[in-house]
């Protein structure tokens, strides 16, 4: 692989009789943003916590640079928990410093970094602020600075956009994309799927510790099953009947939503159509990112 970037390799990880984590296989390429989905209990976050070396996983490898992640590599890694790991009773600023320190900054330059990134997210007002006492969503803000305070070569954000009003997500993701255009592989995981759409430039969706879905968003979208809409006034209720491969999803009028499963014909759909008089519009849905989430976690639960 390419230098720069993040391979998580055939990644297992086991509590008990529980199997949290199975050949979890993917990478997250130099400068782009990698959307990381799945339901709750999934495993996203015990393979981020794997990969920052917070746990240990059973069998698999994390490698950066095409290199095992050791401990001076994690230094390099700007993480960000779902669940705040702050000091509540300790002010904002000094906090990033001392954080920033850790991260092996001098005392100066962990200040200066402080003190732009807490311009740049709107917290000057705050800083002097303890940490509990500031707003869910001045935290989140607070979190994200001490995973990009000491200027990481990765980074990984569990949950990054939780709890933040629509102007924060939109800091949050200039500031996301400003990284990956540095050339940092930016892992992140989210519920958020219209955001992770409309972000990233690759997507993995994860089911029971298995990878089960990836590649870019377009990619995905079109994988997925193939709807059409057929907008044809004069059509009877029944005019599929007799199709091969053609369920219909939704009707309203004229206008017929139908999915072509095995040995559905679209031209053969037009065709159908075309008996029943002028044909209006017919065009393939493309399914969001969310309806295909759908799809493929109800496909691997049914299997």
């Amino acid at each position: 692989m390419a230098e720069g970037v993040l391979e998580i390799d055939r990644i297992s990880k086991r509590y008990g009789t529980v199997r949290a984590l199975h050949e979890m296989t993917f990478d997250v390429r130099a400068g782009e943003l990698f959307g990381f989905v799945g339901s709750n209990g999934a495993g996203k976050t015990t393979t981020m916590r794997i990969a920052l070396g917070v746990l240990a996983a059973d069998a698999g490898e994390v490698r950066w640079a095409g290199k095992p992640v050791d401990l001076a590599t994690r230094r390099r890694i700007g993480y960000m928990p779902e669940e705040r790991g702050l000091y509540p009773k300790m002010k904002a600023r000094e906090q990033l410093v001392y954080l920033a320190q850790l991260h092996g900054m001098s005392a100066g330059d962990a200040r200066r970094a402080t003190d732009a990134w807490i311009d740049r997210l709107g917290l000057t007002a705050r800083r002097d602020d303890e940490v509990q006492k500031l707003s869910l969503g001045n935290q989140q803000r607070v979190q994200l600075i001490a995973a990009l305070v000491h200027d990481p070569a990765v980074l990984v954000l569990d949950e990054p956009f939780s709890g933040l009003d629509p102007v924060a997500v939109d800091v949050m993701s200039e500031v996301l994309r400003e990284q990956a255009d540095r050339g940092v592989p930016v892992l992140f995981s989210s519920h958020q799927l219209d955001l992770v759409e409309r972000l990233c430039d690759r997507v993995g969706i994860v089911r029971n510790g298995q990878m089960v879905a990836s590649g870019g968003v377009a990619e995905l979208r079109e994988s997925g099953p193939v709807r059409l809409v057929v907008d044809a006034p004069d059509a009877a209720a029944d005019w599929t009947a007799g199709l091969a491969g053609v369920r219909v999803v939704a009707a309203d009028g004229g206008r017929t939503v139908v999915e072509l499963g095995e040995g559905g014909d679209d031209q053969e759909v037009l065709a159908a159509a075309l008996k029943t008089g002028p044909v209006r519009e017919f065009t393939r849905l493309r399914p969001s990112l969310t309806e295909l989430f759908r799809n493929v976690v109800s496909e691997q639960g049914a299997s």
